[in-house]
């Protein structure tokens, strides 16, 4: 908007000609200020625009600039479209429900780096690698105010934590392999900054890049922890300040199955829902009296249901013991020995609040002290040096939340990779408007646009539980439907208000 009104000022002065449109566009900051010290310029006053028809290719490059600029608005400061791209909240939201998350619940935020290509996220559409934004202007984490904070139990669209610094492999599905995890992954203990490991990744990972907040990968989890709060898991039972955390009905975790030999046949797993891949179901083997061990993936509504079946003789939960040490659970320091199923306790820093430091805790709030608070630390033997100055207690500049999937044991969430810190908090999902399934065994050739309206048709008419979701708003429990039908009258009552108004003033404008 800044823009076209100082090209429509350098109008005013008689500047008309492209090249000067063109910079007082671009450059209005120092080509206003130039004209203003020129001797000749004269005020002509603004363009008389209703003397002059604009030709088909204006039009529509105007219709064009108006679109994208309205769209721009709407997606950083209102609604932005989303898609579910993993199986974390698997009941709760399923791969492939395209959504609409909002901004204004939480309050937007202003984008870190606003020279972006439009509608693209962080790599530039038909590239693998090339980045969509320039860092020629940073600006600093501001979020507008909100409908609301981020609560326990909420929904939360997020920028990946981890994703900061990512190694861009071949194929768009590299995109979000997280340098750290990678590191780990493959024991590579002395590597330590990027330029060193693109020396081991170049050939199967390519390069290795760091990506400003706002151009992280967008992830959604359920936010199970706020500021403040103090975490714990035991035995998979989660606790928030010493009590019970609210569970999902849908909330999913492994389980060893024992039947008497029999398997349990594909149409009964799709009536149960409980098929989700690859992780649903998995023979083990068979004991030494023949029954038939499956490790399943099993919603807490369904499991009675299992159980109950009369060639099933037990249903037991699959959980990691106390004390058992797993390298892939934060903080990745084989003196804290936690793991998925027991876990913490934890505190998740608030802002202004201040902590003890030593040398056991500090890999527990080091990144958030480096990479998120923008500090340098150093641990020498039983003292800690924050930005060279040996410290003892640490006080925090910003929130942090604690990001967990209810599918528990199929979720890279914060056991993985710690603290989700305030300024990466990006919305609330709130309408899932379609639902397709993207694995769909039925239909071959999905990724091109034939593909795509099969799987389309298929979810629409011919999968009950897909269908289901369409228009639905997005809860704490799952979806429902239970505000569409006020929805459907407060916008068809708007509607008709600005229709009949717009009547009665073409009425009296004949008049």
């Amino acid at each position: 908007m800044v823009a076209i009104m100082s090209l429509l000022m350098a109008k005013s002065f008689n500047k008309r000609s492209f090249q000067e449109q063109a910079f007082a566009f671009l450059a209005p900051f120092i080509y206003l200020p130039y004209i203003g010290f020129q001797k000749d310029t004269v005020y002509v006053g603004p363009e008389d625009m209703s003397k002059k028809k604009p030709s088909m290719a204006r039009e529509w490059t105007d219709a064009i600039v108006f679109a994208v600029i309205a769209a721009t608005v709407i997606r950083t400061f209102f609604l932005e479209a989303f898609t579910i791209p993993t199986s974390s909240l698997e009941k709760s939201m399923l791969v492939g429900d395209y959504l609409f998350v909002s901004k204004v619940s939480y309050g937007a935020k202003i984008p870190n780096t606003p020279l972006s290509f439009p509608f693209a996220h962080h790599t530039l559409p038909f590239t693998n690698t090339t980045k969509s934004y320039l860092e020629w202007i940073k600006l600093p984490y501001f979020r507008l105010p909100g409908l609301g904070a981020v609560k326990n139990n909420d929904i939360v669209v997020f920028n990946y934590p981890d994703g900061d610094t990512v190694a861009l492999g071949e194929i768009p599905e590299d995109q979000g392999i997280s340098y750290y995890q990678l590191t780990r992954d493959l024991g590579w203990k002395n590597v330590n900054t990027p330029d060193a490991i693109n020396q081991y990744t170049q050939h199967k990972f390519g390069r290795v890049v760091y990506r400003p907040a706002d151009k992280r990968e967008n992830y959604v989890k359920r936010c199970v922890g706020i500021a403040g709060d103090t975490l714990q898991i035991i035995d998979q039972k989660l606790f928030i300040n010493s009590k019970p955390s609210y569970v999902a009905p849908t909330m999913q975790y492994h389980y060893l199955v024992k039947t008497d030999g029999t398997s349990f046949s594909p149409g009964l797993l799709e009536k149960l829902d409980i098929t989700d891949a690859p992780n649903g179901i998995k023979l083990l083997g068979y004991d030494t009296l023949k029954n038939a061990v499956f490790m399943m993936n099993l919603p807490f509504n369904k499991v009675d249901i299992i159980r109950k079946m009369s060639f099933v003789k037990s249903v037991e939960p699959m959980i990691d013991s106390a004390g058992k040490y797993d390298a892939n659970i934060y903080p990745h320091n084989p003196e804290i020995t936690w793991n998925n199923d027991n876990f913490g306790p934890l505190y998740l820093p608030k802002a202004g609040a201040t902590i003890q430091l030593d040398k056991k805790n500090v890999s527990l709030y080091s990144r958030c002290i480096i990479n998120y608070e923008n500090n340098t630390m150093e641990v020498k033997g039983d003292k800690v040096f924050i930005n060279g100055v040996e410290s003892s207690t640490y006080t925090f500049k910003q929130d942090y939340f604690f990001m967990m999937g209810d599918n528990r044991h199929n979720s890279a969430d914060s056991r993985a990779w710690g603290f989700v810190p305030g300024d990466h908090i990006v919305g609330k999902p709130v309408f899932v408007w379609m639902s397709i399934k993207e694995d769909n065994p039925n239909i071959t050739g999905g990724q091109n646009p034939s593909g795509f309206l099969k799987k389309l048709k298929h979810s629409l008419f011919d999968d009950s539980s897909r269908r289901a979701r369409f228009f639905t708003f997005v809860t704490e429990d799952g979806l429902s439907r239970s505000f569409l039908m006020p929805f459907v009258i407060i916008v068809s009552a708007i509607s008709l208000f600005v229709y009949f108004r717009n009547k009665r003033r073409e009425k009296n404008t004949k008049k």
